[in-house]
């Protein structure tokens, strides 16, 4: 099992509280996903961010997202747990649910350490 190097700790924490005080539901996503990719292989953070994600998606009355947001929870601490997710993927239902992404290479920089 991958294990979440204290760097992508401190960048999930930073993003996970950019996102509860963006200023729009695009930041707020933004900042959401780039926790996502922090947080991929650690089980209960993975699943905690995912419900974050859930929150937002009902708040914007998004069903498509919302439902997405469900079964992605059900997923998400198996998937860290096994070390069986997609590696850079934002946790969007758009994004597919086991697609790899390219990592943004701010994050590439900070979760290498």
């Amino acid at each position: 099992m991958p294990r979440m190097t204290p760097a992508a700790r401190r960048v999930y924490r930073q993003e996970m509280a950019a996102a509860k005080t963006a200023t729009s539901e695009q930041l707020r996503w933004h900042h959401l996903e780039r926790a996502h990719i922090a947080s991929q292989p650690n089980p209960w953070l993975h699943t905690c961010n995912h419900a974050a994600m859930l929150r937002a998606a009902l708040r914007q009355r998004d069903r498509r997202e919302a439902v997405g947001q469900v079964l992605r929870i059900v997923v998400a601490a198996p998937g860290s747990l096994t070390g069986r997710y997609p590696d850079g993927n934002t946790g969007r239902v758009a994004a597919g649910l086991t697609t790899p992404m390219p990592i943004p290479e701010d994050l590439a920089a900070a979760l290498s350490r």
